[in-house]
């Protein structure tokens, strides 16, 4: 198992996964807003079982008066083909890492 960033060259793999959360959105569509999203400093992080992307997150590093310094997560699935408890729990665990090391406060999960 890899935990790490996607890199923009792993959009395919990327996608596979993102379509079982946003089942309308075509390849297209989510190559076009990665991109758009690159501005405020959009990651991808991802778990992997040997090649193969298990859990997806879309997160970002913001500041506002509400919530100060703070990791939004606006995007979190994990494959229907793998434990649906073991693997999130292993990105919500990474995602508070990550958070810390941003110097985060907190882990804000969007709607």
């Amino acid at each position: 198992m890899q935990i790490r960033e996607i890199d923009l060259k792993e959009l395919d793999d990327a996608y596979g996964l993102v379509k079982e959360l946003y089942k309308d959105m075509s390849y297209k569509e989510y190559e076009d807003l990665i991109y758009d999203m690159r501005h405020m400093e959009y990651k991808m992080l991802g778990i992997f079982e040997g090649d193969e992307l298990v859990s997806y997150s879309g997160v970002c590093i913001h500041t506002t008066l509400k919530d100060k310094r703070h990791l939004k997560v606006y995007d979190f699935v994990t494959s229907k083909r793998y434990d649906g408890e073991k693997y999130p729990k292993i990105m919500r665990d990474y995602i508070d890492d990550y958070a810390k090391m941003g110097m985060c406060e907190r882990v804000v999960y969007a709607d």
